[in-house]
């Protein structure tokens, strides 16, 4: 990267709002060990497990109305909604969800479950956690028991396929 381009990227993320050229509608924000271990997607995880979620994924404060990912970038990322709600919209229906529902997650290694058209809509004020493919399977690997929460999404996503 360009010393031009590297203060270009600086100096937007720090425009009022903490956006950057990346994600222009959200906000990052910071993850709390503390508060993640009460997040119900991460309640069997001990406490090293939690603070490698945290080094290895990015919080982010979102508003009602924002789309945060689609069927088409799905399989990049694991979204978890840690607080508030989001829609799932899909085949003309819309499926609310918060933070203890069987949809509290969205995409990643599932991404397949998911139709064509579905997005994943913020519907009130929120905090959402994205994780990198890549790193959702090293967890995964590491043996993080998100078993239940994952089990509860595929039957959630698959019956509405």
């Amino acid at each position: 990267m360009n010393i031009a381009r590297y203060l270009l990227s600086a100096v937007l993320t720090l425009l009022p709002g903490g956006c950057t050229t990346q994600e222009p509608h959200l906000k990052q924000s910071v993850t709390y060990l503390h508060l993640l271990r009460k997040t119900p997607f991460f309640t069997r995880l001990d406490k090293s497990q939690l603070q490698w979620v945290i080094d290895h994924s990015t919080e982010w404060e979102a508003t009602a109305g924002m789309e945060i990912s689609n069927r088409r970038d799905a399989d990049d990322h694991l979204w978890i909604l840690l607080d508030g709600g989001w829609q799932i919209e899909q085949g003309g229906q819309v499926l609310k969800a918060g933070h203890a529902d069987p949809a509290k997650w969205y995409g990643g290694p599932y991404a397949g479950l998911l139709p064509a058209d579905s997005r994943l809509v913020v519907n009130q004020h929120s905090y959402v956690m994205r994780i990198k493919r890549a790193d959702v399977d090293d967890m995964l690997q590491r043996g993080f028991d998100f078993t239940p929460h994952l089990q509860q999404g595929q039957a959630f996503y698959g019956a509405r396929k």
